[in-house]
């Protein structure tokens, strides 16, 4: 197992998938301490946001699936849940202004 933390993990994977993206990724562990499927070092809970031009197009689901893909191996070893918002950079524009 590597010492690098989770985040670190998450973004690196996901930045050498959609190398256009901005990421937003916050660690909620500490708001799950002691429920089921939570480490008592923390990195156990995430919420990723991708901005891609690579979603447009799709689905929320589909972008979901890929995202769940491109962190697979993190999903089954690392981190208990994510929660993901997937966008195009006009669609988070859109939903801030």
């Amino acid at each position: 197992m590597t010492d690098t933390p989770v985040r670190d993990l998450i973004e690196q994977t996901l930045v050498a998938h959609f190398p256009q993206a901005q990421l937003i990724i916050r660690d909620d562990s500490h708001k799950h301490a002691d429920h089921a499927g939570s480490h008592p070092e923390g990195e156990s809970h995430f919420h990723v946001t991708v901005i891609a031009p690579d979603f447009a197009g799709q689905a929320r689901i589909a972008r979901h699936r890929t995202v769940n893909g491109v962190l697979k191996t993190l999903l089954k070893e690392r981190v208990h849940a994510l929660q993901i918002f997937a966008y195009t950079p006009e669609e988070y524009a859109a939903q801030r202004a």
